[in-house]
């Protein structure tokens, strides 16, 4: 484990991260949950993109609804290896999950990953009332690379999609393709992520005429570069202190305070960036879980029980 956190290397990352699911999805309770359904989905676009729907068997007529976007630096994971984690928030707090398999860079750059996950929430949004789906309550999140396509995809929704979304969840987001914060020139040796993993991962995702940090990179590749954030959902953004990406993360959340969004910001002492899905029940990763579904679940109005309980 500890190799491959220094090695920073995508493909062995995501698929360290996929085994921490599995290990994770296996001690917990899981048959003290509520069983859900999972229907495949194919959102129409050019390239059409395959999203799983995860519903609680026992439902209300119109569900709220997560659009989850697995992260990976842009190059890795799939949607596939967060099943449990998308099936668990469904069972957890009674709504549904919309889990995005989106194409990846390089070979598929900028704008391809972000139109796939904006044809996923239009499908979800159009779709809504065929799907038992309450389109008044509709969140989109997502992890690291994750965060910034659910970030980015939010951005459209309020200048081009015309979708009112509720709420955005941005777990350890990479934001900004600048690289200039404070801990992101600080931490350059961290577990996990490194600067060297986030130049990589930038430069793997932007359109093969740009570079990191060029003038001319659009928002909607790298949402620090909006220059008004006004008017987006209320917002739940987390933080890990040993992140290289803490800092775009803590600058972003008080710009939207400042634009008038309500914000709630977690930092998480001691832990580093993907440390829930490497050590997903030590005790911080367990507060960092319990706090994201309960963000959540303010987020979409739903009511909580003894199932958001982790720690």
């Amino acid at each position: 484990m500890a190799e491959v956190l220094r090695s920073g290397r995508p493909d062995a990352l995501a698929r360290t991260r996929e085994q921490a699911q599995e290990q994770l999805a296996a001690r917990l309770p899981l048959d003290e949950l509520p069983p859900v359904d999972a229907v495949d989905l194919m959102a129409p676009a050019d390239f059409p993109v395959p999203v799983r729907l995860f519903r609680p068997r026992r439902r209300p007529s119109r569900l709220p609804v997560l659009v989850w976007i697995h992260g990976g630096g842009f190059r890795a994971g799939s949607a596939a290896a967060l099943d449990p984690f998308c099936a668990q928030i469904a069972a957890r707090l009674d709504i549904a999950v919309a889990n995005v398999e989106y194409r990846l860079a390089p070979t598929t750059p900028f704008p391809g990953p972000f139109d796939d996950c904006c044809a996923a929430l239009r499908h979800v949004y159009d779709r809504a009332d065929h799907l038992g789906l309450d389109d008044r309550r509709i969140a989109i999140g997502g992890a690291s690379s994750g965060a910034a396509l659910a970030a980015a995809s939010a951005l459209w929704a309020r200048d081009d999609g015309g979708i009112p979304l509720a709420f955005q969840l941005l777990d350890v987001p990479l934001l900004d393709d600048r690289l200039t914060s404070g801990s992101m020139t600080r931490f350059v040796d961290t577990p996990g992520f490194t600067r060297a993993g986030a130049l990589a991962a930038w430069t793997a995702y932007l359109p093969p005429d740009q570079r990191p940090g060029d003038p001319d990179v659009s928002p909607f590749a790298a949402p620090a570069r909006s220059a008004d954030l006004a008017g987006l959902p209320s917002t739940y953004l987390a933080t890990m202190e040993l992140d290289p990406a803490r800092d775009e993360g803590i600058q972003f959340a008080l710009r939207l305070l400042a634009a008038g969004v309500s914000v709630e910001l977690h930092s998480y002492p001691g832990a580093f960036h993907g440390a829930e899905t490497f050590a997903p029940l030590s005790a911080v990763s367990l507060r960092a879980a319990e706090e994201r579904l309960r963000a959540l679940a303010r987020g979409l109005r739903v009511e909580v029980d003894a199932r958001v309980r982790l720690t």
